[in-house]
């Protein structure tokens, strides 16, 4: 007899297809995900796991994850941990340039009202 699924087992529940589930990498073992410098020691080169994700259908996504959620160990969307923290101070760097660019263009606006109306 054929088992009847619980209304809340996760495991015979259908999903949502999500962007991993067509990822290069999708179905590789345990084995094949470097965890890289800070983790620890990988089992495989972390250039095998780029040479994957050269051919991913779902690479952006997936540095999107990693970059949202801060995945701190392995390759992720192509970049290791290094890469990806490179990426982000530069993204910050930036944003902070952008916003002091903003502020002074707001400083000489402010300047350029306040001589105008005197």
């Amino acid at each position: 007899m054929p088992r009847i699924p619980h209304p809340n087992d996760r495991r015979t529940l259908p999903r949502a297809r999500h962007w991993s589930d067509h990822a290069a990498c999708a179905g590789a073992t345990a084995d094949f995900f470097p965890v890289g410098k800070r983790g620890v020691p990988a089992s495989v080169l972390a250039g095998d796991a780029k040479a994957t994700c050269q051919r991913c259908p779902v690479r952006a996504a997936c540095l999107t994850h990693a970059l949202t959620f801060r995945e701190d160990y392995g390759v992720w969307g192509g970049l290791d941990e290094d890469e990806r923290a490179d990426l982000l101070l530069r993204a910050r760097r930036a944003a902070e340039r952008q916003r002091r660019k903003e502020r002074e263009q707001q400083k000489e606006k402010e300047k350029a009202d306040a001589s105008a109306s005197a």
